[in-house]
């Protein structure tokens, strides 16, 4: 998914256990970028059940949303809410906004945000273990200070070459009523796509009510053509 914004429950820190040595790095990022051509296409005409849990820990208020995440034969996302529980304020203040800068996100083209050598740096940190997985880590920093972009760290599956998980900081902010985005992005592998599992964030914002932290868990993927009439986000 290109999600290319967004909000943690915890600190990003992440066991990486026993580091061995990378094949040649070319090699790695070459079958990477051959394993994720189309990834974005795979996901058409598919939907998913999501649940976005917020809050603003200095005023004490939480909430929950609900949703039907569809991406329409022609890549578009659209959410189809379900239910909402909690405060509101963290529902326009933090749930809204994600959903409406993920639209946003649509605007760009999906190349422009991709993590390949077009854009990014990559730099070998080592072959580890990631709950449970073989992988190869690497450092990425972006050759762009572009919206969307990230500093931070990518996991590649030893045996499929997807990403399974992505954790960094947004390079520009979103808006400038944030000032600090961290997330980390979680994936699983499903009949050769890598598919969007979990979203965590933590942002620092410029209103006054500290840190706004969300987490958001995908669930029951499925390849329909249900596609949602737009975004429901009053």
């Amino acid at each position: 998914m290109n999600v290319r914004v967004l909000l943690i429950f915890s600190t990003l820190s992440l066991p990486l256990g026993a580091v061995s040595p990378v094949p040649a790095t070319d090699s790695v990022v070459e079958k990477y970028c051959v394993a994720t051509l189309g990834q974005g296409q795979s996901m058409n005409g598919s939907s998913m059940d999501v649940e976005i849990t917020a809050a603003l820990p200095k005023l004490n208020k939480q909430g929950k949303l609900h949703a039907l995440r569809h991406v329409s034969a022609t890549g578009l996302v659209n959410y189809e809410v379900l239910g909402f529980e909690g405060d509101g304020t963290v529902k326009s203040q933090i749930i809204n906004r994600y959903l409406s800068a993920e639209a946003e996100a649509q605007q760009e083209p999906s190349h422009a945000l991709d993590i390949t050598p077009a854009n990014y740096k990559f730099k070998p940190k080592g072959r580890v273990q990631l709950d449970g997985r073989d992988t190869f880590l690497y450092e990425v920093s972006p050759k762009h200070k572009r919206q969307g972009l990230f500093q931070g760290q990518l996991w590649i599956d030893a045996a499929t070459f997807l990403r399974v998980q992505e954790s960094g900081r947004l390079v520009k902010n979103p808006s400038i009523l944030l000032k600090r985005v961290e997330f980390v992005r979680k994936y699983q592998i499903r009949e050769g796509i890598s598919v969007p599992q979990q979203e965590q964030s933590i942002v620092d914002t410029r209103l006054g009510v500290g840190q706004a932290k969300m987490i958001i868990n995908f669930s029951n993927f499925a390849m329909d053509s249900a596609v949602g009439a737009g975004p429901d986000i009053q």
